[in-house]
């Protein structure tokens, strides 16, 4: 029996946490020096993060900047940490994006750029091509949040309607060496939809981002919408020589995290098993779909033998439906869903978060639910199934008490879900 599962809980988050430490993974990395200048650039929710470790471990002379969201940053001394808005982009992000570009030109071959990408930058760069607003891209950004595309269907849009996304920063600072390293956040870990990769040379095509905005009947800006039927929106060539002096380093991924998790179970004395770490999908399907292993594993004892702690992560999507939306975000929404699923099915104990520490536009990374959460909701007088329907899971877990504040983290490797079953 564990004495406390929220505890034990929390510890597993703490662990998957701890195995995306920047310090760790870039010191794993670090690029060779250039005869030239080393030059900072960057963005994600990690950033400020990455910038204060790479300062820490590079003994030569560096300058640069790097873009997070805004709210608290790692102090930084030779790197400038700038900061806009995430998930929906503003003007800061304007002179961010071109500023990262500023800083890229002019470069030689002797010179080398140190690109520190994680999750969540797509948002914090807005640059949009000519002829096209920043109310044009925040448009789109809003189309992306409400549609329930997957990702890396998202990042494939946002890399058709920008100056900066899509390969565009790396190609801009050619001829010089540049090194990415990136913390993915993304199913699958490919670093070209990592904050929509703007250093990572770019595959896709105008004509694929519009077949995914029809898939998925985004409504777009005529602007946009012509925009993507034209020779601008596309990417410069993968094979392009300017690409011929570039590498990157995935340093830290779900992966790694899934299993430092499932490590920290085991010392602790219970089973862990790793379902996957790409999970995709409509986030209160897929928290129907973990209800459903974490009741057979708690009456059956299949397909898990209690005690277990069942794990998986990846990136689930909120489709917006109806009138409007309430407080929350995809951690929370998969929670309430498989809390409504677990209720009153005693020994199931479960946690999902962001790994970055906020989950959708709260101060809240996430949730706890257990057999007793949808009764404590009733009693406080929320209705949980009416939440649900109003994407306001952030509510009905702000009246039970069961909101997971652990506070920015410093990293972002996507969601970590954890269900103990005893």
């Amino acid at each position: 029996m564990i004495a406390e599962p929220r505890a034990f809980l929390t510890s597993l988050f703490e662990a998957a946490v701890e195995a995306a430490d920047p310090l760790a993974a870039i010191r794993a990395h670090l690029p060779e020096k250039p005869k030239g200048r080393t030059i900072v650039v960057g963005a994600g929710k990690a950033a400020s993060q990455m910038a204060a470790a790479f300062e820490s471990l590079w003994d030569g002379p560096l300058e640069g900047a790097v873009v997070a969201r805004h709210g608290p940053i790692a102090a930084c001394t030779r790197i400038r940490v700038l900061q806009s808005a995430h998930p929906v982009p503003d003007e800061a992000g304007l002179a961010a994006s071109a500023e990262l570009l500023r800083l890229v030109e002019g470069l030689t071959p002797d010179d080398l750029v140190l690109a520190l990408i994680s999750g969540g930058g797509s948002a914090l760069l807005p640059a949009p091509p000519q002829g096209l607003t920043l109310a044009d891209e925040i448009a789109v950004n809003k189309a992306l949040l409400a549609s329930g595309a997957p990702i890396s269907a998202m990042n494939v849009v946002r890399k058709h309607v920008s100056r900066i996304k899509g390969g565009r920063l790396a190609f801009a600072a050619a001829p010089a060496r540049v090194v990415s390293l990136i913390v993915s956040d993304v199913p699958g870990d490919n670093p070209a939809f990592v904050a929509s990769g703007p250093t990572i040379p770019d595959t896709s095509t105008p004509a694929d981002a519009l077949a995914i905005v029809n898939r998925y009947g985004m409504a777009l800006p005529e602007a946009v919408l012509r925009h993507l039927r034209s020779e601008q929106a596309a990417a410069p060539d993968a094979h392009h020589p300017a690409y011929a002096n570039q590498q990157y380093h995935v340093i830290a991924s779900a992966s790694v995290s899934l299993e430092a998790a499932a490590a920290k179970a085991r010392a602790l004395g219970v089973e862990a098993v790793i379902l996957s770490d790409a999970i995709e999908g409509e986030a209160r399907d897929i928290g129907r779909m973990h209800a459903a292993i974490a009741k057979e594993t708690a009456l059956r004892n299949r397909p898990f033998s209690k005690p277990v702690v069942i794990l998986s992560g990846g990136e689930t999507t909120v489709t917006i439906s109806g009138d409007g939306y309430g407080k929350g975000g995809r951690n929370s929404e998969f929670l309430l869903s498989f809390a409504l699923d677990i209720d009153g099915v005693d020994g199931i104990h479960a946690l999902a978060a962001d790994t970055d520490g906020i989950d959708g536009s709260e101060d809240n990374a996430g949730a706890f639910a257990d057999s007793s959460t949808v009764r404590r909701m009733r009693a406080a007088g929320a209705d949980p199934r009416n939440h649900l329907a109003r994407h306001d899971a952030w509510s009905a877990f702000n009246a039970s008490g069961d909101l997971f504040v652990p506070g920015p983290t410093g990293t972002n490797v996507n969601d970590l879900r954890a269900m103990l079953i005893f």
